[in-house]
């Protein structure tokens, strides 16, 4: 059997995420793979670091929650960004995913960073499931 939550409390337990997350939290890119947690260390190779917005994501509607305002900086290192964190503004790690251009939980308009290069995030998107 299949358990299923109505769409109130999908879009209650997604909003909980920016919530818990907090205002203004640090978007890290890294070279390194994904780690087995957030528990664990960051991966090798900090390329970027940005501060997102304050309001950092939408209200979530219909079971999904989307980036809010712009999501920009630039590349302190140079590399390529498979993987990234989102920290809170005292550094605990609260989400963590893949990184690229496509195909990856957070879509950046190029992953290939030079030093000073501008990093725009695109998409960034939680959908909540047991709809």
């Amino acid at each position: 059997m299949t358990i299923q939550l109505s769409q109130l409390v999908r879009n209650n337990r997604l909003d909980q995420i920016e919530t818990q997350t907090g205002v203004s939290p640090n978007l890290l890119l890294f070279s390194g793979a994904v780690p087995a947690n957030c528990a664990a260390a960051d991966p090798a190779g900090v390329l970027a670091t940005l501060t997102l917005p304050s309001d950092w994501m939408n209200a979530a509607s219909a079971g999904t929650k989307t980036l809010a305002g712009t999501w920009t900086g630039s590349a302190a290192a140079a590399g390529t960004a498979i993987s990234f964190r989102i920290k809170s503004s005292g550094g605990a790690c609260h989400i963590q995913g893949t990184a690229g251009t496509a195909g990856t939980d957070l879509i950046l308009d190029n992953n290939v960073l030079a030093v000073g290069q501008t990093i725009n995030v695109t998409v960034f998107t939680f959908t909540d499931g047991n709809a």
